[in-house]
């Protein structure tokens, strides 16, 4: 039986412990939706690894991204948001991340939950892991959708390829290795 290895992007301590207890795994709390979302919209043009040493710092100043108290930053506080060197200063990802709540709250009000909406995305069936890290897909049909959607809605950084991002963060795909252990 051959040996079971970890996804081969998890290499250092802070990434293993985002995959083995995180990444991939069915998601179906608002806040931490929201979250991600968030924070796979910062990561555009940088890697995961950059955003997850980050995240202590965002979690703080986006109030623990809290969607109703993120709507109502103020231009003032994206201003001190934008000073802080703990996170991607990047005033069109900050101010998004402030539109977003906003739009967020207009799909929980509409859908019940984000969660109810994102989660009739997904493929409604188990699909094989991939074999080899080359197999792994950037986009699918699923998250071209919606992005579409959600950019209807007024979102913004939530192209395909961000959107595939957070579904797999949030499990609505599984893209752990076959080989992966976590289940």
């Amino acid at each position: 039986m051959p040996e079971k290895k970890r996804c081969p992007w998890a290499t250092t301590p802070e990434m293993v412990a985002y995959h083995d207890s995180e990444w991939g795994r069915p998601l179906h709390d608002d806040r931490m939706l929201f979250e991600f979302l968030i924070l796979d919209g910062a990561q555009a043009g940088l890697s995961w690894a950059t955003i997850l040493h980050k995240r202590k710092r965002y979690r703080e100043l986006f109030d623990g991204f809290d969607p109703a108290r993120v709507a109502r930053f103020t231009a003032a506080r994206i201003e001190r948001i934008l000073r802080d060197p703990g996170i991607v200063r990047n005033r069109a990802k900050v101010e998004s991340a402030v539109s977003n709540a906003r739009a967020f709250l207009k799909v929980q009000r509409e859908f019940g939950s984000f969660d109810a909406y994102v989660w009739q995305f997904t493929e409604r069936k188990k699909r094989k892991r991939p074999r080899t890290h080359a197999q792994v897909r950037t986009t699918s049909p699923q998250a071209e959708a919606l992005s579409k959607d959600l950019k209807a809605r007024g979102f913004r950084f939530v192209g395909p390829t961000i959107c595939y991002a957070f579904m797999q963060a949030a499990g609505i795909v599984d893209d752990h290795l076959a080989s992966c252990p976590i289940p």
